[in-house]
């Protein structure tokens, strides 16, 4: 059963792209703790825009930005490939592995330290290693929260965005459905995270919360248009890996048009 599945590129595939997927989602979230500059790290002044009242905004944002466009690329063609029920089932598979992450992080943060691991790093500028350590990876319980819930509810409306623009379309117009169903998806994304984490989590006001999830949205606005072509190059590396046939097969398949090319395998016995 093993080597029959194994010798099925399609199936081989899907776990590939499985383990990546899951991979780069803890990974942003691990790192979702630390905020950056985006106009720092561009060299220019900050943009100081306002909206809702708000004034001074500029283009502060969390690590996991860098990785979740990524991952809603990902999405696209897992989507285009290996249809719906797919994407849901890596999404499940994400959401309870990073849970189980992260209640593995806070039973870390449970145990007693030894004295002398609390102050090894004193001369390296860390006075408090269980402080640190902490603070790293104790993110706040509504952080964490928002953030499963906002990744969970944007995958499955970006799955439904991009049916729904390729059943409208046909195989063509690959960038209208990979783009539109991202561009849509993350400002759900951005909202429900701030919404959850900051309005019920912190009680920040509306305006606040709109203001920054609409900056947090420009930007992935435009990470989704910049990404784009990656959509082009996967899939032109997908087709020359498993054949243009198959891939044919598993897109049609995907829109529930044919049964998919790797369930056929073989059981043991």
């Amino acid at each position: 059963m093993i080597k029959d599945l194994m010798n099925n590129k399609p199936a081989k595939l899907f776990a590939l792209i499985s383990a990546f997927f899951v991979a780069n989602a803890l990974i942003a979230e691990c790192i979702g703790g630390k905020i950056f500059s985006l106009e720092a790290v561009l060299g220019i002044d900050p943009v100081n825009l306002s909206f809702f009242g708000e004034s001074n905004l500029s283009f502060a944002l969390t690590c996991g930005v860098i990785l979740w466009p990524i991952e809603f690329v990902v999405t696209d063609i897992v989507n285009e490939y290996y249809g719906p029920k797919a994407v849901k089932r890596i999404s499940y598979t994400a959401v309870a592995l990073i849970s189980y992450a992260f209640l593995m992080f806070y039973l870390a943060i449970k145990l007693a330290p030894p004295a002398w691991w609390v102050g090894s790093k004193t001369e390296n500028g860390v006075p408090n290693m269980q402080d640190a350590f902490s603070a790293i990876f104790g993110q706040g319980m509504w952080i964490i929260f928002g953030s499963l819930m906002a990744f969970l509810v944007s995958q499955i409306i970006d799955v439904m965005v991009f049916h729904r623009i390729k059943k409208a379309t046909g195989e063509k117009w690959v960038w209208l459905r990979a783009t539109g169903s991202t561009m849509v998806s993350q400002f759900f994304d951005s909202f429900i995270v701030l919404f959850i984490a900051f309005k019920l989590g912190n009680d920040w006001s509306w305006q606040k919360v709109l203001a920054i999830c609409l900056m947090n949205y420009i930007y992935k606005f435009t990470m989704a248009i910049i990404l784009t072509p990656l959509i082009y190059i996967m899939e032109a590396q997908i087709e020359k890996y498993i054949g243009k046939e198959t891939a044919a097969k598993m897109k049609r398949a995907a829109m529930g048009r044919e049964e998919e090319p790797f369930t056929n395998i073989p059981t043991a016995g």
